[in-house]
């Protein structure tokens, strides 16, 4: 499966930014995991259909309603098979 990591910058940590993407991955049928990053940021990592890659781009861009996300960077990886979309 296509698989990119996503870093999420902004207001993005103590918003519930985590939960909500791995309710937006999980509504996508996309696996990985979503954790928040020392400098302030989130790291998403995503295995999945491309076309659902593209959709769960777009939403990290808003993200939840208390976020205020600055910048959404996305980097294309090597095909993966994860298990689950955790939180960490």
């Amino acid at each position: 499966m296509p698989t990119a990591r996503f870093i999420v910058s902004g207001k993005v940590q103590g918003v519930f930014y985590r939960a909500s993407t791995r309710e937006q991955a999980l509504r996508l049928g996309l696996t990985g995991y979503a954790r928040n990053r020392p400098d302030g940021s989130v790291e998403v990592l995503a295995s999945g259909e491309a076309e659902a890659l593209d959709a769960l781009e777009r939403w990290l861009q808003q993200g939840p309603p208390a976020a205020r996300v600055d910048g959404v960077s996305r980097e294309d990886l090597p095909e993966q098979s994860l298990r689950g979309f955790h939180t960490g």
